[in-house]
């Protein structure tokens, strides 16, 4: 709410948030780049991990640079009933995703992720206007082909 932005604690970021959030980090913090971490399990894939202390969070993050989010990852769930459980709470049939479970009963190890939005930073480095400056073939709804 400092910012002047209600935000439920449960939910999700929108864009309008995020550039708040940005501009609230770089006035008292003085930086660009931040992390935010332990997002609402509501809001993440049904195969990101709760956290262990709270269950409501995830062990998930977002990495932001110029109020733009440029990486997102966390822990993988490798339990199976806590894949089960959190799949049939996402409302996901758990027989259609049986052979991804069963890896995770026949010793899938612990594991996490993440992904880079390289044409994002390649966009805020350069300070360009548009992503689409940043790729060769830029595609979108209306443009799906060369």
């Amino acid at each position: 709410m400092e910012a002047g932005v209600e935000v439920d604690p449960l939910g999700d970021l929108n864009t309008e948030s995020e550039r708040k959030l940005g501009q609230l980090v770089l006035e008292k913090y003085k930086t660009e780049f931040y992390i935010l971490h332990r997002f609402p399990t509501a809001v993440r894939p049904f195969y990101t991990m709760p956290c262990a202390d709270n269950p409501l969070y995830s062990n998930s993050f977002d990495v932001f640079i110029r109020c733009e989010e440029i990486m997102s990852g966390g822990q993988r769930v490798h339990v199976p009933e806590v894949m089960e459980k959190r799949a049939r709470e996402c409302g996901i049939d758990v027989k259609t995703i049986s052979t991804y479970i069963d890896s995770f009963k026949y010793g899938a190890p612990p594991h996490g992720g993440f992904r880079v939005g390289l044409e994002r930073v390649v966009m805020l480095f350069c300070a360009l206007n548009n992503i689409r400056k940043t790729s060769l073939f830029p595609r979108d709804p209306q443009r799906l082909s060369p």
